[in-house]
């Protein structure tokens, strides 16, 4: 039976593992407290861009000599940066975790930051490919539009103003503030066994020639919640990209089992209403859902349709509709019993997953997240009843709450759709 174990080294590092003894690989992610929230406007994207600079080449290892020698592991190593938190992650075979942690630990801690002006080119490619991608970057305006001048309303990605600027002197000050052990969680899943890996860990801790820094100070968290408000981006686009949303729960909120059933019903899978409403009866759009993202101190939620201008204003109202209907209180047991069943499959399936394990426990216990087992979470799920599921549609998606973002050829059309579903909203300076 699975057990999770964790331990705090004397550097401040922790380290957690999940052993399964009936697999042959192992997940293992050095999860950083360094994410787009902690990053002052000037330094915007700085976290997404030392995550790039990780893999050019440490102070033991070169860019090539990384790549050849996961590529010998027979593993997997990659990255990925949030609004909270960077993880760098690996999937190797049993025998072969120690050489993998030797090099992601020399990695994160040591990089060299070096070849700053090729790589600076491929992040700035990376923004350019986004800006291109209007199904993604609105939900970017969208976050500007919920949060405001918080940092939690900027792109993980950056400025390609800051990107064209930033200099060696200040990512590496960056990096000397937040790749500090006391902020850094080492976890595994898998074929491990918790002593030999805290020991591993260990090794490369006596390895290092800086001392161990402190735990970073706890990040400022969201004030006085924004008032609603609207983006608008023109782009001379086939479709209108849509987003409309709210600040939602924190990820410790006990109401979050609700929200993602809400979710789950509203636009989380082919049998929610907006899907089933918008794209299978009627054909307005290809792409339609609702999303659901959480934080440490708030979260967002909302939905999202991509359609042509002329089935705009219809999709915009039925997905209006379907929120105020859920809000109202009608929601039939079936839907509700389904959409359970269909977060406890998840669920499920994503514990046969070394990966999905090792993220859960890395990611939990870098952000003080209480680790709930499989029983727990499905009993959870089990115990939410429909009136919670509506109150909280009610709460989070009242159209006074809502703000908007969109992408496409009009603004005037835009705010025409608008006018429609949120009137205060689109007559709003």
């Amino acid at each position: 039976m699975a057990r999770v174990v964790q331990t705090e080294l004397d550097s401040g590092e922790r380290v957690i593992s999940e052993r399964l003894p009936h697999v042959r690989s192992t997940a293992i992610g050095y999860w950083i407290g360094a994410g787009s929230r902690d990053e002052s406007d000037a330094h915007a994207g700085v976290s997404h861009f030392i995550e790039h600079l990780l893999f050019k080449g440490s102070s033991r290892y070169s860019a090539l000599e990384i790549a050849e020698i996961f590529d010998e592991l027979g593993g997997e190593l990659n990255a990925a940066t949030s609004r909270e938190h960077t993880v760098v992650y690996s999937r190797v075979p049993d025998n072969r975790v120690s050489t993998a942690l030797e090099v992601m630990g020399d990695m994160v801690f040591s990089p060299e930051l070096d070849d700053l002006d090729s790589e600076r080119e491929v992040v700035l490619e990376e923004i350019a490919m986004y800006e291109d991608a209007p199904q993604d970057l609105v939900h970017d305006l969208l976050g500007e539009a919920d949060f405001g001048g918080d940092p939690l309303g900027r792109r993980v990605i950056g400025s390609a103003e800051v990107i064209s600027t930033v200099t060696r002197r200040s990512l590496r000050a960056y990096h000397r503030t937040r790749y500090t052990p006391g902020n850094i969680v080492v976890a595994a899943a898998g074929s491990i066994d918790h002593d030999a890996l805290v020991a591993l860990v260990c090794q490369a801790v006596e390895a290092r020639s800086h001392p161990a820094a402190p735990r970073m100070r706890v990040r400022p968290l969201l004030g006085t919640v924004p008032k609603p408000a609207r983006r608008f981006q023109r782009k001379d686009t086939e479709q209108y990209h849509v987003c409309l949303g709210a600040p939602g729960v924190s990820r410790s909120d006990p109401r979050r089992f609700a929200a993602s059933l809400l979710d789950a019903i509203l636009g989380g899978s082919a049998s929610s209403r907006l899907f089933q409403e918008i794209r299978e009866k009627r054909g307005l759009a290809y792409s339609v859902y609702s999303f659901l993202s959480q934080y440490a101190d708030t979260g967002e939620v909302g939905f999202y349709v991509g359609t042509r201008e002329e089935n705009l204003v219809e999709a915009l109202t039925i997905a209006c509709d379907e929120v105020a209907d859920i809000a109202a209180g009608n929601l039939a047991e079936r839907e509700l019993v389904r959409a359970k069943e269909n977060l406890k499959g998840r669920m499920l399936l994503s514990m046969e997953s070394t990966s999905a394990r090792m993220q859960r426990i890395g990611r939990s216990l870098l952000t003080d997240t209480e680790i709930l087992s499989l029983e727990r979470m499905i009993a959870e799920v089990e115990a939410v009843e429909i009136g919670s599921v509506c109150e909280l549609a009610a709460e989070l998606l009242a159209s006074e709450r809502l703000s908007a973002a969109g992408i496409g050829p009009s603004e005037e059309r835009f705010l025409e759709a608008l006018e429609r579903v949120t009137p205060a909203l689109a007559a709003a300076a």
